[in-house]
């Protein structure tokens, strides 16, 4: 599936995901994550009948969530050593280029970054990276220095770090 001239989807480590067809720069805009707002409850009625879909939604403030269904957002794959963060702006999510991608490479992002300290939800980890955390969970349980890291890349969205 391609999106743009610059996007495509296609079978990576785990399952698809997001690869680039062209080169980004750190900061690039890679894509808007779009979707539709929706409440917590909506995401744990997803957990119920379809739990990817609950999975694959971002947390958008402190007490909604982006439901990117049917949408390139819905591919975007965690990584512990990840190379695009997401990034709120008025306009809703972008996902930005943490470092330079080259093209055919999988954009990814560190799912913990969007885990607020009140989020209980925890995923098995399988990033394939020397520094995998083995387990992905809330940013409070991220290691000091990954948190310190993320922090001056503007990786953490203020929303998330006030939960600390």
């Amino acid at each position: 599936m391609k999106y743009g001239q610059s996007l495509t989807v296609r079978p990576v480590r785990n399952g698809l995901g997001i690869a680039a067809l062209r080169a980004f720069d750190p900061d690039d805009l890679i894509c808007r994550v779009r979707g539709r707002i929706v409440t917590p409850k909506t995401v744990w009625g997803y957990w119920k009948t379809d739990p990817r879909r609950g999975a694959n939604c971002y947390r958008f403030d402190a007490e909604l969530y982006l439901d990117p269904e049917g949408e390139i957002g819905a591919f975007a794959n965690h990584s512990c050593n990840p190379n695009a963060r997401l990034v709120r702006t008025a306009g809703g999510l972008q996902l930005r280029a943490l470092k330079k991608i080259a093209v055919g490479r999988e954009v990814t992002h560190d799912y913990s970054t969007q885990l607020g300290a009140d989020d209980i939800w925890t995923m098995r980890c399988n990033c394939g990276e020397r520094n995998c955390r083995r387990v992905v969970a809330n940013v409070a349980r991220l290691p000091a220095a990954v948190v310190s890291r993320y922090r001056r890349l503007e990786a953490i969205p203020a929303f998330i770090i006030a939960t600390l």
